[in-house]
Formats: structure tokens, sequence, C-alpha cells
């Protein structure tokens, strides 16, 4: 992600999705967390945040649409925020203009995303000198996912979130990401998962890959684990993978713990692809994996 100052006091940044392009969820471990062997990648979906500096106390968060997302500390620019400001006692006033994108509860990590942009934006309006792994063991504090945006944006990710291994895989193709209107709490996926407290699975390893066929055949050995019991509970989200794959996907699989389902597809979709997808109520995103620049 790359701040834009617009002037001393106020910033601008992108805070982009991304999508799990294999998940398994290894273990259960003794904190409550569990471990993870994902490969994640940012795509070009993105939010819109602008901090200012204000001469008044306290957080503002101003919401586009209004009304989508709580702003106390449900929502984690606004625990980001306050984390910061107690940490390297910040006395100054912050106002957010949020512009959301990013579909909510979709296995999209949109709340993770904005939260560790509004660090990365503090560090900049506040000259606070963090370096990258300080910045993203801070975003390690609110949630597993947040360490990931301070990468360049494709990582191997393992632990509960705050492993990552850098990746230089083939990034050349498009994602159709296909959202119904359906809500899953990832707190509740875990549970519905019922693993133990044990570390006798095997992680998946992906080998290199130069080119997006042999990425896709690779991806093609293991999966999302999350999948078979959510489209248990979600038949929709069976037949979206039905009709990625019938529009022509390469490889079709759930973000997350659900509920977006997106396609790998070699080039742009057509728009008569995109429009085979856009039936009960689902919406399509038409996305490229995009690097994130470092700060």
């Amino acid at each position: 992600m790359r701040v834009t100052k617009i002037s001393k006091k106020q910033v601008r940044i992108e805070a982009p999705a991304k999508v799990n392009l294999f998940l398994e969820v290894l273990n259960k471990r003794e904190d409550g967390y569990h471990n993870i062997n994902s490969l994640f990648q940012a795509v070009s979906l993105a939010d819109l945040l602008e901090l200012e500096i204000t001469e008044k106390p306290g957080i503002q968060i101003d919401l586009t649409p209004p009304g989508v997302l709580p702003t106390d500390e449900q929502n984690l620019v606004t625990g980001a925020l306050r984390l910061v400001r107690d940490r390297f006692s910040v006395a100054s006033g912050l106002r957010v203009r949020l512009e959301k994108n990013i579909p909510i509860a979709a296995g999209l990590a949109g709340g993770s995303s904005d939260g560790a942009a509004a660090i990365l934006a503090c560090n900049v309006l506040f000259g606070l000198g963090l370096e990258v792994s300080e910045m993203a063991a801070l975003g390690l504090e609110l949630g597993s996912d947040l360490p990931f945006f301070f990468s360049g944006g494709q990582a191997l990710v393992r632990g509960r979130g705050e492993l990552l291994e850098e990746t230089d895989l083939p990034t050349d193709y498009w994602l159709a990401m296909v959202v119904p209107q359906v809500a899953i709490s990832t707190r509740d996926s875990y549970a519905r998962l019922n693993l133990g407290l044990t570390t006798g699975r095997k992680a998946f390893s992906l080998d290199g890959c130069q080119t997006v066929k042999e990425l896709v055949t690779a991806l093609r050995l293991t999966g999302n684990d999350f999948e078979k019991v959510q489209i248990s509970s979600y038949p929709e989200l069976g037949r979206i993978k039905e009709g990625l794959s019938e529009g022509g996907a390469m490889l079709a699989r759930m973000s997350g713990s659900g509920s977006t389902v997106f396609g790998i597809f070699a080039e742009e979709p057509s728009r008569e692809q995109v429009r085979s997808l856009r039936r009960e109520g689902w919406q399509v995103y038409t996305v490229r994996p995009v690097f994130l620049g470092r700060q």
C-alpha cells in the first residue's frame, strides 16, 4: 500500500482486498487461534481512506455509503487508530473518510486491509518512523490478517497469520469474484470446523510455478477447508462454483471463510460471462492480482 500526501495534515491510501488461492486450517492452538497454511493474493478491488489531523480531539469516521459498518471498536480502523494513539502518545484528533468498496463479511479481509492502511497512514502523518515489521506486529494485535497487508501483496501465510513468506508466483491472470447476499462470520466458521488440538496434518507445499497453467495445476492439489461446511449450509455457493466453471474459469474456489467465490481466468472475462453470473442477487467483480508498494 502506498500513502499519498495531500498536505502535511492529510493523506490518502487505497486498501486492497485479498483472496486465498488456497486455505488449509491445520489445527486449533492452545491460545484459541488456529494455525493456517494459505496463499494470499492482493487484488485490485480496494477501499479508499483519507485521514486528516484535526484540532478537535478524538476519532471521527465518515462512511460511504453511510451506516454500512459500525464506527466503534468493532471497526478495525477505529481500533488501529486508538492503538497507535495510545502506544505513541498521539494527542491530535483524526478524521477518517472511509469509502467502502470491498464487500463486508465476504472472506476478502476488507476490514483488516482498512486497519492496516490506518496504521500505515498514521506512520506517515505523525512521522513515527516505524519499520514494516513493527507495523505488522501492531496489526497482529488487532487481527490475524493485518500483517499480510504490509507485505508485497503475495505471500504464503502460516501460523495464525504472523508468519509470512513472500512469493513470486505468476499474476498474469484475471479473477471474477462472485459475492452472494450471504454474510458469514469468520468466528462461527472456525467453530464449525470442530478441529482438535493436533499437529498431525502435513501442510501443503506449493512448488515454484512459472506459468499460470502451472499455478492452477498446483492449486488443484489443495483447496479451501471451509468450502465443504459452508456449501452444506449455503448451497448457492456451490451453484456459484458451477457457474464459474461453466463460464470458463480455470479454477473456482471460495476465499477465506466465505462467502466470496472466485474464478481464475486466463483472459479478462467477457461481458457475457460476467452477465451470466449476475443472478440471484449476486455481485460480480472483475479484478487483477496486484502487488503492494512498500512505504
